[in-house]
């Protein structure tokens, strides 16, 4: 693929569609609207913002109302009832007007350079994208097990690393707007109880798209105490087993891993127990992670919740 070389003095502002996907979290929602309307942006480009509604009832419109009649910075609103994070995405980049898309949760806030460290990187390093860190915030302190465990804390890379599939995700990310110009690029409606961000990060590497890290547009997700629940935790991990099945790298060998994987973490419980709590919900996490993989093998569907959602 070919890649552009101008730079960002090169060209006419460029805009940015700040894309938002939501779902019964208005008060998570009010925070980064609150957080977005003084991105500093060097006069280098405007931004505006695209906030798509994932809830039927349109939880999120009365945050959008209000904050429409104060803010200088342009927000619209969608929604799309059906629930399925793939098509809440996809409507979001349908609807965006900008040159590039960024995408940021509900649940996250960004410091106040987030857009232009991200917007200059992406020149500097002449990427079709530009991903960057998700560190955890916690307003309360969370059980010592919890930050033992590091179970919300991601992976973080060095600036101007090129990234592979496994590593995408859309919760830190700027985008080119002309990568969505052909219809089979957009999110994957199969992937709708999560996953849709890593299935689009590796069709577009495989077609010769470029995403590099920069570990200095940092954004902080809040992680509520319902998070360090030790249900919510396994439910999720049932969730991820069965959204992996579906996954076009998925095969048989991954099923008879997790037929592997079962018994030997189920049998090291009893010793993780007395070495620690954090060891032990990290190995009952992974246990039900491949739990959920059999079980949606078998075509058990015990799941029915949007746990990666809320």
């Amino acid at each position: 693929m070919q890649l552009r070389n101008e730079s960002p003095r090169s060209r006419n502002r460029d805009n940015i569609s700040v894309c938002i996907c939501t779902y019964k979290r208005p008060e998570l929602l009010t925070r980064l609207l609150n957080e977005l309307q003084n991105q500093i942006t060097d006069d280098l480009f405007t931004y505006s913002i695209v906030i798509v509604d994932n809830d039927h009832a349109q939880s999120a419109k009365g945050v959008v109302i209000s904050f429409k009649g104060k803010s200088a910075v342009e927000i619209e609103y969608y929604n799309e009832p059906e629930q399925n994070i793939a098509l809440v995405r996809n409507k979001a980049v349908q609807n965006a007007k900008g040159d590039f898309i960024a995408f940021i949760d509900d649940d996250e806030f960004p410091v106040n350079n987030w857009l232009l460290i991200l917007y200059k990187a992406l020149y500097a390093f002449k990427a079709d994208g530009i991903l960057g860190p998700v560190i955890p915030y916690y307003e309360i302190e969370p059980p010592k097990w919890v930050i033992e465990g590091k179970f919300y804390e991601r992976p973080c890379y060095k600036t101007g690393l090129v990234i592979g599939w496994r590593k995408g995700r859309t919760g830190n990310v700027l985008l080119r707007k002309d990568i969505f110009n052909e219809n089979e690029n957009m999110f994957n409606p199969e992937f709708g109880s999560g996953a849709e961000d890593q299935d689009f990060f590796r069709r577009m590497i495989s077609k010769g798209y470029t995403f590099v890290w920069c570990n200095d547009a940092v954004a902080y997700e809040y992680v509520p105490p319902i998070r360090w629940k030790r249900t919510f935790m396994l439910k999720r991990a049932l969730l991820r087993g069965k959204v992996s099945i579906i996954h076009p790298t998925s095969g048989l060998l991954h099923i008879v891993k997790s037929l592997i994987a079962i018994p030997v973490y189920t049998l090291a419980l009893p010793f993780l127990f007395f070495l620690g709590h954090h060891r032990f919900m990290k190995c009952l996490v992974k246990d039900f992670d491949h739990i959920g993989r059999i079980l949606a093998f078998c075509g058990l569907d015990i799941i029915k919740q949007k746990y990666i959602m809320e």
